[in-house]
């Protein structure tokens, strides 16, 4: 009997009122794919399609018919999964329009041929021996709430704090940037991303301002999709520019090269839900490489199973820039795992389990539900 796949619907519940640009999050629906064989169901490997509201190009109001459609043809298929084969079977499954689902798939799948073990890419950190230096992050909100996690993090020990701004008055969003670098080692690296917010005939006059401040970099300073302004804007900014959600249904490696060559940011972000999981992000970063740009990578919103998978898979890599995989405290009901953050470090604690009663706790609302923890050693 070939392998199955089915999923779980979870909702996740912030700590707190998350502010972006785009407005502020206060839960965040996410699905749990399972991949497993009949004849061995304790082992299974999980995956995880989480669309964020707005940005996505896979928020659509049929997501969850078309991944129901997609387990079931998968389901047909009477699968044999190896390594080289994942890619063809992710290209011919599910359509480019659904990078989420493809990422969840794509990783779930993995984990199957691991064992079931929830590890998606064995390496050094996956082995807990590796930690990835990581960026900690203010979210905005009124000055106090943002002056407040600013010392949170500092008392952490983060050495790179990145910034949300664009939400409230642009002085006030100096002031605190101000009291960062006063306040903080003069070897804090200081990030900020601004989420589209700047207006373009402001954005210059604002990075100017910014400078003053000795910031690293500056996220997606105008909204996507204004190639020829963003192409100036990153010739002329004196803060090196990262862009995130510019990248994002860019699916084919030449749309992807055309994008790039054409813009030549400083930087570009990486975010395996958003491109379509990680052999896309595969072919951004060796692009990337041959012009000359830097990168790093950062979750999504992700519940601890999709960060796993994202944090095993930026451990591939030789890159010593703080990454942005600090998302793993924002839930109430996160899926408990491994994952730790220590000093600005997040690791895998191999002496942890993980523990998937909260899933459980959602069974009565869904139809398919991944086995108990003690029946499933998961």
């Amino acid at each position: 009997m070939g392998l199955k796949a089915d999923f779980l619907k979870h909702t996740l519940q912030f700590n707190f009122e998350a502010g972006t640009s785009r407005g502020v999050l206060t839960e965040k629906d996410t699905y749990i794919i399972r991949i497993r064989n009949h004849e061995s169901p304790l082992v299974y490997g999980l995956g995880e399609c989480g669309p964020l509201k707005g940005l996505s190009i896979d928020d659509r109001p049929d997501f969850e018919d078309y991944l129901r459609n997609i387990c079931e043809t998968f389901n047909e298929l009477d699968l044999q999964l190896f390594k080289w084969n994942i890619p063809i079977v992710l290209s011919q499954l599910i359509s480019n329009q659904f990078p989420s689902i493809q990422f969840g798939f794509e990783t779930a799948m993995l984990d199957y041929i691991n064992g079931g073990r929830r590890v998606v890419v064995e390496n050094d950190f996956s082995k807990g021996t590796r930690s990835i230096p990581i960026n900690g992050l203010v979210w905005m909100g009124n000055r106090d709430f943002m002056l407040r996690q600013i010392n949170e993090k500092l008392n952490a020990g983060y050495n790179t704090i990145k910034l949300k701004i664009g939400a409230i008055d642009f002085a006030q969003e100096c002031e605190l940037l101000a009291y960062l670098r006063t306040n903080a080692p003069e070897q804090l690296v200081i990030r900020v991303d601004a989420n589209g917010a700047f207006q373009p005939d402001e954005a210059l006059d604002k990075l100017t301002q910014l400078a003053k401040y000795g910031i690293h970099s500056i996220e997606q300073p105008i909204r996507q999709g204004q190639h020829e302004l963003m192409a100036e804007l990153c010739r002329q900014t004196p803060i090196p520019i990262a862009l995130d959600e510019e990248l994002i249904g860019h699916m084919e490696y030449v749309d992807k090269f055309r994008l790039l060559k054409k813009l030549q940011p400083q930087f570009i972000i990486l975010k395996p839900s958003l491109l379509g999981g990680m052999h896309h992000c595969d072919e951004w970063i060796e692009t990337a490489n041959r012009l000359g740009i830097g990168w790093w990578i950062t979750s999504a919103l992700e519940s601890n199973i999709g960060l796993n998978a994202i944090a095993q898979y930026t451990a591939r890599f030789p890159n010593p820039l703080p990454q942005g995989l600090g998302t793993g405290q924002l839930y109430q009901n996160n899926i408990s795992s491994p994952l730790t953050i220590e000093h600005g470090f997040l690791r895998y604690n191999t002496s942890s389990d993980w523990d998937l009663q909260v899933l459980l706790d959602a069974k009565e609302t869904v139809k398919n539900v991944i086995p108990s923890p003690d029946k499933a050693g998961g």
